[in-house]
């Protein structure tokens, strides 16, 4: 089959606009590996291109969850797999695009995920009832500080999760994942876009700060009225939980902006830290004046 090519690298790094030029070039179709993308109705705050935004590229796996579900790395897998696969029979390139870390490494490598047992993850369940979900996830960081510099401090699920892996294997977390120097699924040629955060910071800040003003707010209050809830995956999505809690009456909108852009930019100090690890994975320089070219040119010499 034909090689897939992904573009990985930070929230705010072009990576959706580098995917488009490379499809065109390459005669490609996008494969989304942005879990929050997976949403319907999550558009808004995901930045996620409108079809009137796609250049014509099809893009597959978008809006293909309710915002009520549960979000599972191992279902992705299985679909994902499949439409590379089905694009590639057709004889078009795979373009995989997305930052999000557990699920591009789901895609590119041959992950069989670790075991689970309902007694032992309702115990921890039990625990996070009990004790909140900071005090959890600094057990976590006792335990295991690599897992726990990884999953965000504030996720509950991923932080039982870790801690039943832990359990369950008598090893780290990440060791129940493959070798990042392992060769990828279907030989993939894997860009990274790399950042520095004077030239990101303010990309990310002119992007939140226009997710409100174009209806961040109302794209909420819809998605509310189709059940989402604090609690549930998508409602824990950076700037989908600043603005529940600005409309529960905890933050003011000045406020849910902020914390957005303080939450989105230590989500990208963690994306950097993860996808850094991966000696697989060439480089580009995201502010570079032809970077298209420069990701042309390297799949073309490798």
């Amino acid at each position: 089959m034909l090689a897939p090519i992904a573009v990985v690298g930070p929230t705010a790094s072009g990576k959706s606009a580098l995917g488009i030029a490379l499809a065109q070039r390459l005669d490609g179709e996008i494969v989304n590996v942005d879990s929050m993308q997976l949403y319907r109705g999550m558009d808004i705050g995901t930045a996620k291109l409108q079809p009137s935004e796609r250049e014509g590229i099809p893009h597959h796996l978008l809006d293909i969850w309710e915002v009520t579900r549960t979000a599972s790395v191992a279902e992705y897998q299985a679909l994902a797999v499949d439409t590379v696969e089905e694009i590639a029979a057709r004889g078009k390139v795979p373009i995989l695009v997305g930052g999000s870390m557990l699920y591009a490494q789901s895609l590119l490598d041959d992950w069989q995920f670790p075991p689970t047992d309902p007694t032992v993850r309702a115990r921890y369940e039990a625990r996070l009832a009990e004790i909140g979900v900071d005090a959890l996830h600094a057990e976590l960081a006792e335990v295991d500080p690599e897992a726990a510099r990884v999953i965000e401090d504030k996720d509950p699920r991923r932080t039982v999760r870790a801690l039943e892996v832990i359990e369950l294997t008598g090893q780290p977390f990440q060791a129940s994942q493959p070798p990042k120097d392992a060769p990828p699924r279907w030989g993939t040629r894997i860009l990274g876009l790399r950042t520095d955060a004077a030239w990101l910071n303010p990309r990310i800040e002119l992007r939140t700060r226009q997710m409100f003003e174009q209806g961040l707010v109302d794209e909420v209050r819809g998605l509310v009225a189709r059940g989402l809830v604090r609690e549930s995956t998508a409602g824990r999505a950076i700037g989908y939980a600043q603005v529940l809690a600005h409309l529960d009456g905890e933050l003011s909108l000045a406020d849910a902006c902020e914390q957005t852009i303080t939450g989105t930019r230590r989500y990208v100090r963690r994306q950097r830290s993860w996808f850094n690890r991966d000696p697989r994975i060439v480089w580009l320089d995201a502010a570079g004046e032809d970077v298209v070219g420069e990701a042309l040119k390297t799949v073309e010499e490798r």
